[in-house]
């Protein structure tokens, strides 16, 4: 028993070298290392030492969980940055806009944005799978290893407390062996001294008293033999076996610190990787700020919506005393509404409003419409709008002429070489393609032959026709323009010459509001609209003077948001509740109006659709 024990002993004191040799080789040159090592300086501390161990690791989770939660919300962040983005888009119908400095800069500020939020995912991506994954796996190894150490350091404890024990009792045995020993010898004494005992008496008090010395010498031996034991294990258990159990606790503990030393800097790092870009989008912001030109986008309002009128003249002083009755009406009538006409044509927003008649949904459609809702020749804008338009369109066609004529060469080509070669492939393959490439190359040129038309027509234009003062000047004459198939009106002077389309469209009018603010026949009577004099014209589209202002037909909520982006509509809000003075004519429109904050009133159309009407009984 005792040279297993021994044995076991060697074995621990083998490893606990090993481990302490390791422990010095690790703390590398630092001064004293052997004295400031937990197994001397600790050696009684072992409970505290495992406390602190635990704490220390508890301290390395918290740090990982600290991380965990900054890289949620990155990526948190960053989605919102891209939500930012995305909702802050600018729309389709917008997209005119991106020739304003301004709309460019805001373009690029959000694609500066979108980069600014992927590296916020970059950095919440690398401490997920770099520095979190890594501290998770260095707290589940230290706290296995630490388990370890714990169990063999109560291994050794245990062992200790045995021996402690083993000894405790031999001490016992030796001292109630002794003292039975010292009463055999005493009764021994007495007995001997004790005339009236017979000498068989007294040998067997002296067998007794032989066998009690010589056990309480075999406990003694045993008690020696154990506290030696005792002193030999509890020699190396405080110098060699326990210190090397806290050793690699400190060992661990130092891991521990390392590991969180690193990680923090590996975080901090991962910031900084990512701070070059993001000062790069910082400075595209910046750039993006620095290119805003607000006379480049003034130069380039006037380019959009320069009409290319002229300001009208002074209104002559008409001598009613000079007149004929029917005249003076006549001439009464266009001065209420001369007065009242805007550049573009249309009637002004507070007074004069124009709608097109219920025949002109009858009439001809020579003139189509494009897919923005214009008309081909754009001759319902104003002549320098128009003509941009045609330019482009021309430029446009020109250029679809020169690729299609590229293309139509190339093929051209290929059938020179099937023809010369015929195992390249079949010439009739190519035929189909050049009949078809040279029916769409007659087309553009047809198109634009007729679009030069127009354009050379809009250039031809530029009279004083074109300008409101000859609209007045032809309503202050008591002409009235007629509606043409192509959308175009013609002014019937004596002298049979047509007046420019442009000026027609001053009298044009489309059934939406797009084309500015329009009436029915069908308004509310009292409001000067619909009369029988008015009637009695027979055109499709008229002027009529609003007086007093209409009266309501009912209440309406909107369901949906509206944003008014064409002359004639006005923007309203979800749940706002307005005021129903027109009601829906077919065209998909309903007109209505609200208050404003200077005590006015705003009126306009938005879609029917959009909006739920409650008419007054």
């Amino acid at each position: 028993m005792a040279s297993g024990s021994g044995s076991s002993i060697s074995k621990l004191a083998a490893e606990s070298e090993t481990t302490t040799g390791g422990a010095a080789a690790a703390a590398g040159t630092a001064p004293n290392s052997d004295k400031m090592s937990w197994g001397t300086e600790l050696w009684d501390q072992n409970e505290n030492l495992s406390n602190h161990t635990n704490k220390g690791i508890d301290a390395l989770d918290k740090l990982c969980n600290l991380l965990r939660d900054r890289a949620a919300i990155e990526t948190e962040y960053a989605g919102k940055l891209r939500r930012l983005v995305k909702n802050y888009q600018p729309k389709k119908k917008e997209e005119e806009d991106n020739e304003f400095t301004s709309t460019q800069a805001i373009r690029n500020v959000l694609k500066e944005v979108g980069d600014l939020a992927g590296q916020r995912e970059v950095v919440s991506e690398t401490l997920l799978l770099q520095t979190i994954q890594g501290m998770t796996l260095l707290s589940k190894q230290l706290r296995e290893d630490r388990k370890r150490c714990l169990a063999e350091g109560g291994n050794l404890q245990q062992n200790l407390t045995t021996q402690l024990s083993s000894l405790d009792r031999a001490k016992r045995n030796y001292e109630k062996a002794y003292r039975d020993s010292e009463k055999a010898v005493d009764n021994y004494k007495k007995a001997d001294m004790d005339l009236n005992l017979s000498r068989a008496e007294v040998e067997r008090y002296k067998t007794i008293m032989t066998s009690k010395i010589q056990q309480s010498d075999d406990a003694k031996n045993e008690y020696a033999n154990q506290l030696q034991k005792t002193n030999n294990l509890q020699q190396q258990h405080f110098t060699i076996l326990l210190p090397a159990v806290f050793n690699r606790l400190q060992e661990l503990d130092e891991k521990r610190t390392r590991g969180i030393r690193e990680f923090i800097i590996g975080a901090a790092d991962v910031e900084s990787s990512v701070a070059p870009i993001i000062a790069r989008c910082m400075e595209g912001m910046v750039k993006a700020g620095e290119s805003i030109n607000e006379k480049e986008d003034s130069f380039k309002v006037i380019e959009r919506y320069q009409s290319g009128f002229t300001p009208p003249t002074d209104i002559p002083f008409e001598d009613l005393s000079k007149l004929d009755p029917d005249a003076v009406q006549d001439s009464t009538y266009s001065n209420s509404t001369s007065h009242l006409l805007t550049v573009k044509g249309t009637i002004s927003a507070n007074k004069i409003k124009k709608r097109v008649g219920i025949f002109s949904l009858f009439g001809s459609t020579k003139n189509s419409l494009t897919a923005d809702g214009q008309k081909e020749d754009f001759s319902d804008l104003p002549p320098n709008q128009r003509r941009k338009k045609l330019q482009a369109k021309i430029a446009e066609l020109q250029q679809k002429i020169s690729q299609e004529t590229n293309a139509r060469d190339g093929l051209m080509k290929m059938k020179i070489v099937y023809e010369a070669n015929s195992s390249l492939g079949n010439p009739m393959t190519v035929e189909g393609q050049l009949n078809e490439s040279e029916h769409k190359l007659e087309k553009l040129k047809i198109d634009l032959k007729k679009y030069q038309g127009y354009l050379d027509k809009a250039n031809q234009l530029q009279t004083a026709n074109n300008s409101p003062q000859a609209n007045r000047n032809q309503l202050q004459n008591g002409h009235r323009a007629s509606r043409h198939s192509n959308g175009s009106a013609d002014d019937h002077h004596d002298d049979g010459d047509d007046q420019p389309d442009d000026a027609g469209s001053l009298s044009s009018s489309s059934a939406s509001p797009e084309s500015g603010l329009g009436t029915s026949h069908t308004s509310l009577p009292g409001s000067g609209q619909g009369s029988a004099n008015e009637n009695a014209i027979g055109e499709d589209a008229y002027y009529e003077t609003e007086v007093e202002p209409l009266q309501p037909l009912g209440t309406c909520r909107a369901l949906y948001p509206f944003e008014a982006t064409s002359e004639g509509s006005i923007p309203m809000n979800e749940g706002e509740e307005l005021q129903v003075i027109e009601i829906d004519q077919g065209d998909g429109w309903t007109r209505v109006r609200r208050a404003n904050n200077s005590n006015g009133w705003d009126e306009g159309f938005v879609p029917t659709s959009y909006i739920e009407c409650t008419l007054f009984a």
